[in-house]
């Protein structure tokens, strides 16, 4: 192949590009190499490429966007999804779900567990996510067999978890973890996951914290999730979640609060000042209960937010479309204001913000030359899609995972006409029905 052919023309597409100027060309073209775009624009300006394509697509007429990215999820929590409906997180978490993990979590289940996430994620459109869980070596051997892009936390908790049976070996298991696999993959980046302020204590969240910091990798937490949260660390350290953190030195760049729906215009300065990234997780939060995050607030003093589903235990799907229809119609009722939370802003947090919570935004994100190609190919054919008068509408209130048809990722196509090419999803969902019967029998 000379250095002037590409490998691939798309044309025929209305290619929403979600770069600085959510430049949408229709009909578009873009061009890729190998993995990476090398053009994008008005078809007619790329028509001269045809004659040096190995091969041309046509999108006919399709929508062309950067690939999904959820900022956090539990990706192996599919084995326990509609397990324990309509309770209370705490109730929910420790009477359920940390029980049924101790017996069921090992690296075979959270394989299989991972691997019928990215099947759900993929045929929705998502191409990246932060997982964060156990037994994570499981979690790695999914994403990198289906050939998804993430970031994996390796979990820490202050008491037996799956696979650590000794507490106080949590932490060198994290760090075990994220020697292990850095390096290992251009998609796939360890980080570590500390479940929260009222399970790490301050000595491991500190300790955990300065591990990131030494591997230079992302650090993650849950935190101001709840009210009893927030009362809970108020009486053991008086102070709430996110300022016991700050006290802690944990407020950075590198580092990814999931929820914070419990905090207040000071502490919103705060993680705009250290440039700490939240991942907003409407579903989740509200069949907990747990409420309805400020994220207005955050956007507007310049926090960058991220979109997540949580684990299939607590939303109970994995749909980043549905996710955004959710997220901005939940802010527009929280605000009584129609105006808040529009398509373009909530489709940026599920696209190139992002990419910039996981510390990506070079590589993905969005449609721009130098790139990795991460695309995502929706078929506009559909009586629920007609008329388009705004994409991004569009994508945001009537767009759903069905209609994604292909997916591509570091230019290489995982899923085509619907049928996901890198794995056998039957053997997948056999084996986790297996494994449900087991949970279902308690042995």
């Amino acid at each position: 192949m000379s250095n002037n052919q590409i490998d691939l023309l798309i044309k025929n597409a209305t290619i929403v590009t979600m770069n600085p100027a959510l430049e949408i060309h229709q009909p578009g073209a873009l061009a890729i190499k190998g993995d990476t775009i090398t053009a994008v624009g008005p078809e007619k300006e790329l028509s001269p490429l045809e004659s040096t394509a190995r091969e041309i697509l046509d999108a006919q007429g399709g929508a062309v966007l950067p690939g999904l990215i959820n900022t956090h999820t539990h990706a192996a929590m599919t084995l326990f999804r509609g397990l324990a409906d309509d309770l209370p997180l705490k109730t929910w978490l420790e009477e359920i779900i940390f029980p049924a993990e101790s017996r069921f979590v090992n690296p075979d289940s959270v394989y299989w567990g991972s691997l019928l996430a990215c099947a759900e994620m993929i045929l929705s459109g998502t191409t990246t996510f932060a997982d964060g869980y156990f037994c994570m070596d499981g979690s790695v051997k999914a994403m990198d067999e289906s050939g998804m892009r993430g970031v994996l936390g390796q979990g820490v908790v202050d008491f037996p978890a799956p696979g650590i049976p000794d507490p106080t070996a949590n932490i060198s298991e994290a760090l075990r973890f994220v020697e292990k696999w850095g390096g290992f993959s251009s998609r796939i980046e360890p980080g570590i996951f500390c479940h929260s302020p009222y399970t790490c204590s301050p000595d491991t969240i500190r300790t955990v914290k300065e591990i990131c910091r030494g591997e230079q990798v992302l650090f993650f937490i849950h935190a101001a999730e709840t009210l009893e949260e927030v009362s809970l660390i108020k009486s053991r350290y008086g102070k709430t979640p996110i300022r016991h953190l700050d006290n802690l030195r944990i407020l950075d760049p590198q580092t990814v609060i999931a929820h914070a729906i419990y905090v207040d215009s000071e502490e919103i300065e705060l993680l705009a000042q250290t440039r700490t990234a939240v991942a907003h997780c409407p579903e989740s939060n509200m069949k907990l209960a747990s409420g309805i995050a400020p994220v207005v607030e955050m956007l507007n003093k310049g926090v960058l937010v991220g979109l997540g589903t949580d684990g299939c235990a607590s939303n109970n799907d994995l749909d980043l479309l549905k996710e955004m229809d959710t997220a901005a119609k939940l802010g527009k009722v929280r605000y009584l204001d129609p105006t808040v939370m529009d398509a373009r802003t909530v489709l940026r947090m599920a696209t190139i913000e992002g990419a910039r919570v996981l510390g990506l935004e070079k590589e993905i994100g969005s449609i721009e030359i130098g790139k990795k190609a991460d695309i995502i190919f929706l078929d506009l054919n559909r009586p629920h899609l007609i008329p388009c008068y705004d994409p991004f509408s569009l994508m945001v209130y009537s767009a759903q995972g069905s209609d994604v048809h292909s997916v591509m990722i570091e230019g290489r196509m995982v899923m085509e006409n619907r049928k996901i090419l890198t794995f056998d999803i039957d053997e997948v969902m056999d084996q986790v029905i297996r494994i449900s019967r087991g949970i279902i029998s308690g042995e």
